[in-house]
């Protein structure tokens, strides 16, 4: 029997390696003349880079960039000379977990640092970026990326903007002439259908959970509907305002093709072929319920073991409302958990725990 197993992390517990060679003792302890395929899954966010490292023939790039909030910090990408393409995970120069809880505000974080990243990519023979866009501190509709690669947003006086949301407040004129990215093919992870502006937008929906008050929140959604029209593009534009608006510029400006974060992943890892040579195939992640059926990385993987005709089973750390959504889409089981909180040493455990009794009933059948 050949199993192939492509678990998303379980945040805060199992990397989607760690879930997954877990799910693979337990099949193998079921039953060991199994031969069980293991590959990562991710939708984009953080970690997704480090998921696909061993997929792509790269090498790990590291460099200084500006923080979120303008200090230097430490932070890497993935470089694959033969294809000449870096992948680079936005959450590493610009994510929310750098920057200690009680400084978290988008008015003062800035992507900056992402466009360092992309600049020393391409000074280093990129021709494509993927860029991974989950986990964003920002809300500055990418403005700082653009300043890093060479495009001019000025103020009344001439003077560049400062850095944050809180710059969009004082832009008179945008002058991209200066970006270094012509030619380059950039793909987008992004799962996120939000536009750029109003109640559904970048601000009002993902602003407070980066430190910003409501009131904060409608100032710096009129300063990204006032950049969206400097820059001549629609401000409510779908899907324009996944990671504080980063999404908006790499689109509009800088030509970026905006794609699933599990599809990129799937392909990357030949997930759909090695789907269809199996007799099963296992997914999950944290929480499986009925937000996973829309389009969530384990769904995905579901969908193609259906488009092959072959059982897909899941396993998760809990069954939340809904879950029901998840077997009538065509989840042969799924199994939780005994104990959702654990610490990875435990997790581990129990994952392959539930895999066992999950694949046991195939041994006896």
């Amino acid at each position: 029997m050949k199993a192939v197993v492509a678990m998303d992390s379980f945040k805060g517990s199992l990397t989607s390696m760690e879930a997954g060679s877990a799910v693979k003792k337990g099949i193998l302890r079921a039953l060991p003349d199994a031969e069980v395929t293991v590959i990562p899954l991710a939708d984009g966010g953080e970690g997704t880079v480090d998921a696909i490292a061993p997929f792509v023939n790269g090498i790990t790039k590291n460099l200084t960039v500006t923080g979120p909030r303008a200090f230097p910090i430490k932070t890497k990408y993935i470089y694959s000379s033969d294809s000449r393409t870096a992948y680079i995970e936005m959450a590493e120069s610009a994510g929310l977990t750098l920057i200690p809880p009680e400084k978290r505000n988008p008015y003062f974080t800035s992507t900056y640092g992402v466009g360092e990243v992309m600049k020393d990519a391409i000074r280093n023979g990129a021709e494509k970026l993927v860029i991974c866009i989950g986990g964003s501190a920002t809300n500055d509709g990418g403005a700082g990326m653009l300043q890093a690669l060479g495009a001019s947003l000025t103020d009344k006086n001439g003077d560049e903007i400062r850095f944050g949301a809180l710059g969009l407040r004082d832009l008179c004129a945008v002058d991209l002439s200066g970006l270094i990215t012509k030619n380059i093919q950039i793909t987008v992870a992004c799962d996120v259908t939000n536009p750029l502006c109003g109640p559904d937008g970048a601000s009002h929906v993902y602003g407070p959970q980066k430190g910003a008050s409501y009131e904060e929140c409608c100032e710096m959604d009129k300063w990204l509907e006032l950049y969206a029209k400097l820059c001549g593009f629609d401000p409510f534009e779908k899907g324009t305002g996944a990671a504080g608006g980063m999404s908006f510029a790499l689109k509009n400006i800088l030509g970026a093709s905006l794609e699933s974060g599990a599809g990129i992943v799937m392909k990357i890892t030949g997930a759909e072929d090695l789907i269809r040579n199996s007799d099963i195939v296992v997914t999950g992640e944290g929480r499986m319920d009925s937000q996973t059926v829309n389009g969530k990385a384990p769904y995905m993987i579901l969908e193609a073991g259906k488009k092959y005709g072959k059982p897909v089973y899941g396993i998760c750390g809990v069954l939340g409302d809904g879950y029901e959504e998840c077997l009538k889409a065509g989840f042969k089981n799924i199994a939780p958990l005994a104990v959702p909180s654990m610490v990875a040493s435990e997790a581990i455990g129990s994952v392959e725990e539930v895999a066992f009794v999950m694949f046991s009933s195939l041994a006896n059948a």
